[in-house]
């Protein structure tokens, strides 16, 4: 049975910070534009700030949210079934601003972060949730980190390098291997034509975050090894033989991670 709130109680915040991943649906406060619907999974990127305020750092893709109606979507995929949204009106504070980094210190900041999302939530629901499958979390991918922190080491050897602008209405030179050159080509307007990032794009602050790649980076002995240990787990005893599907599928993931690495340094 649906349970509505005018807030988000303490259990559901409970629950909400152990959820792995959210889809936010957004639409435009007016006009006949589409519903953008995206999954977010990347750890530690969604945060509650009261009752009825909570925010995300966005990360780099190829769509842009913009200031209007938003909706928060988490599912339960392990334990209790459970469906949660959140309904408000989101706010978009871009990389570079005051404000953004009142939220996110450079410290903090996740590789190719542009901007905070903060909704002011008005309504929350929950729902049943009978009808999603059971999933197993396993890990989350780290790919999306990885190809932004190929493109930020650009902009940041290209602006260390540069004198200050003549001009204080002058923006750096963009390296167009770099991040910001990214923004600029893909993420200044939605598809629907509204405008997306404003500022983010020019800022002259070095785009610094805190993607670990040898933490995060697997060698092809550690994906065998993963693949052998599961085909471990899947066979009637210690002896079982590695699945080779499971190995060529891992194997293959790696590949396209390194190819998608080395085609941005090109």
């Amino acid at each position: 049975m649906a349970k509505f709130y005018d807030e988000i109680p303490l259990k559901l915040i409970e629950w909400i910070l152990k959820q792995q991943m959210f889809w936010v649906a957004t639409a435009a406060l007016q006009g006949d534009g589409h519903v953008n619907v995206s999954p977010k999974g990347t750890a530690n990127c969604f945060h509650v700030e009261s009752p009825t305020r909570v925010w995300y750092e966005d990360l780099t893709g190829s769509g842009i949210p913009g200031n209007g109606r938003i909706t928060i979507l988490f599912n339960a995929f392990e334990g209790p079934p459970r469906i949660l949204r959140l309904w408000g009106k989101g706010t978009v504070y871009e990389f570079g601003t005051p404000e953004y980094n009142e939220f996110i210190p450079l410290s903090d900041r996740k590789a190719g972060s542009r901007a905070i999302i903060v909704i002011d939530v008005h309504k929350v629901g929950t729902s049943c949730g009978f009808g999603v499958p059971f999933y197993k979390y396993e890990t989350q991918r780290t790919v999306l980190e990885r190809w932004c922190d190929s493109m930020e080491i650009f902009d940041r050897d290209g602006e260390a390098r540069q004198s200050p602008p003549p001009y204080e209405s002058e923006a750096p030179v963009k390296d167009p291997r770099g991040i910001k050159a990214w923004w600029t080509a893909e993420n200044l307007e939605s598809f629907d034509g509204l405008p997306g990032l404003q500022s983010a794009h020019d800022s002259s602050i070095l785009p610094i975050n805190t993607f670990d790649k040898k933490a995060s980076h697997r060698s092809i002995g550690q994906i065998r090894a993963a693949a052998e240990t599961k085909a471990t787990e899947r066979g009637a005893n210690a002896n079982a033989k590695p699945n080779s599907r499971e190995t060529m599928r891992l194997l293959m993931a790696f590949g396209v991670g390194v190819m998608m690495t080395k085609w941005f340094h090109t």
